[in-house]
């Protein structure tokens, strides 16, 4: 079904997918809330790596905004990590 030339670019498109991943391991992105008094911090492949709370707040308001921080900072890793992957697909699949 698939010849030798369509192995050979699968491998190398699952190669550059793999350089990619890599890379996002390395790549920080922040969300905030409430002008910066929570802050999270993701890596490009989305995994929350740090976060800092301002210590006034709690309850309800806190989780509020720890998921608002969050989603954004997860929103930002999701195109970044779209952007990257399209990157490393770029001459091996036709029309990307």
């Amino acid at each position: 079904m698939f010849g030798n030339g369509m192995m050979k670019k699968m491998q190398e498109m699952q190669a550059k997918a793999e350089e990619a991943k890599e890379k996002l391991n390395h790549i920080k992105l922040i969300g905030e809330a409430k002008e910066g008094a929570v802050r999270v911090e993701v890596n490009g492949n989305g995994v929350i790596t740090y976060m800092q709370l301002r210590s006034d707040l709690q309850g309800e308001e806190l989780k509020q905004l720890i998921i608002l921080a969050a989603n954004r900072a997860l929103e930002q890793s999701y195109r970044t990590k779209e952007m990257e992957m399209a990157q490393a697909a770029k001459g091996i699949i036709p029309g990307m």
